[in-house]
């Protein structure tokens, strides 16, 4: 008891002095969070990998637009759209575009795919010693933990040529998947008292695919689920580098560390609610909408979700998980991308009453918002507000929603690495002001 009374006494300490009041921000013009006072980010560098646009800038004034993200160059609806014509997958073919900046040809593909397989089996050992031995409660605890443990199976890890970055980038991207299915599995072993079962990866089958077998006890999965699969991974794969995960990367490489400390980086950025767990956040909003209301009834649900909104229900944010983007205004395409896929896979699963649902709550917000906020204000479905519909319907475990994230992301993370290494020496260093004098006088006081 005394020692917690101690430790709310200092705690109270700690926030006196290390709150700094809200005005000091706007008198300075500190851009908080690097983001401009109209919402934009502030500019910091430059990238050919990503690019993410949702509005337009006319005479200093964000004018909203339909929303498209390119990878090199290239519309990624363009880039969908072939390969679902071509009933392909297209995850490893967006790996090789944005590591390497161009589509790779079919035999380039090929090599690459079979690089992928070379390296998807961990090493020898590893999954005993650092998965089974030591089970965590966060799938993505493990995977950070487990990437900065690779570091002593590299026999060259501080290498930072680009021929041996590119090496351990390949390799990341190809074990990612199987320390987090294994680091599941652990996890159920150990905590929740379910059977361990661990399938070797499979050569010849692509990421999404394997990702599949590697957590079904029983190896079974249809093509649609994993073409869903394999498109959600796709555009999770790369969202320029202003995103708070890949900006990280990008800080980390600066200093001249080596890969597994860079990307152990991103994924701690990653793990974070306000970046990477959006997802869930969505699923657990929808599991609880649809237990309170009657959701078949428009007029009901649409007043519960006007009280979420008021910050008269639900966890009291006003806050519609899944709705809303930094960039996007009229529409985020990885949304209207996964959404048709979603429907397919929900007529496929019999779960197409739940799709309207979403669907439902989608146009509500939208409307609800623009008469809260006014007409000037835009709100659109991203992309996290489908993805764990999808993910529910796949029967993929919420703990493992952020860690396939990552798995989509590791590829990014890996280009923007490399970009930063060839094209950027100098560390970053941004300035923080020193609020000397009010602070001087203020710890003279207290003496």
């Amino acid at each position: 008891m005394k020692k917690q009374v101690e430790l709310e006494v200092l705690a109270d300490l700690a926030r006196r002095n290390n709150t700094i009041a809200p005005y000091h921000y706007g008198e300075n013009n500190i851009k908080r969070g690097l983001r401009n006072s109209d919402g934009t980010g502030v500019a910091v560098g430059f990238t050919q990998i990503g690019d993410v646009t949702g509005y337009e800038l006319i005479d200093g004034q964000v004018v909203p637009k339909e929303g498209c993200l390119y990878y090199r160059g290239i519309n990624v609806e363009e880039l969908v759209n072939g390969i679902e014509i071509e009933k392909r997958f297209g995850f490893e073919e967006s790996a090789f575009l944005l590591l390497f900046g161009k589509l790779p040809s079919e035999q380039e593909l090929s090599h690459f795919n079979y690089l992928l397989d070379q390296f998807r089996v961990l090493p020898a050992q590893f999954t005993e010693n650092m998965i089974l031995k030591i089970p965590s409660r966060s799938v993505m605890n493990k995977l950070q933990r487990s990437i900065l443990v690779l570091y002593s199976h590299d026999e060259n890890p501080d290498d930072t040529s680009i021929e041996n970055v590119l090496l351990q980038s390949i390799q990341l991207i190809a074990r990612i998947p199987t320390i987090i299915a294994y680091g599941y599995q652990s996890m159920a072993h150990n905590f929740n008292g379910e059977s361990l079962f661990i399938h070797a990866p499979l050569k010849g089958k692509s990421t999404a695919e394997n990702v599949l077998h590697l957590l079904r006890a029983d190896n079974k999965y249809t093509d649609l689920e994993a073409e869903t699969l394999d498109l959600c991974m796709l555009l999770h794969a790369e969202h320029g580098g202003g995103n708070n995960s890949t900006f990280a990367t990008h800080v980390v490489t600066s200093s001249g560390t080596d890969t597994y400390s860079a990307i152990a980086t991103a994924v701690g950025a990653l793990k974070g609610h306000k970046h990477g767990g959006a997802s869930y956040k969505v699923k657990e909003m929808m599991m609880h909408i649809h237990d309170m209301v009657d959701y078949k009834d428009e007029r009901t649900l649409e007043d519960y979700i006007r009280q979420i909104i008021d910050g008269k229900a639900y966890d009291g944010t006003g806050l519609i998980y899944g709705m809303g983007h930094a960039v996007y205004k009229l529409s985020d395409p990885r949304a209207v991308l996964l959404k048709k896929k979603a429907k397919e896979l929900a007529i496929e699963m019999d779960a197409l009453e739940t799709f309207h649902m979403y669907e439902q709550i989608e146009e509500i917000s939208k409307r609800v918002f623009k008469e809260r906020r006014g007409s000037k204000v835009h709100i659109c479905a991203n992309v996290d507000f489908y993805s764990g519909f999808v993910y529910q319907l796949l029967n993929i475990p919420q703990e493992l929603y952020t860690p396939i994230f990552a798995a989509s992301r590791i590829v990014g993370w890996c280009a923007h690495r490399m970009e930063q290494l060839l094209s950027d020496q100098k560390i970053m260093r941004p300035a923080y002001r020193t609020l000397g004098e009010e602070l001087f006088y203020k710890n003279i006081s207290q003496r």
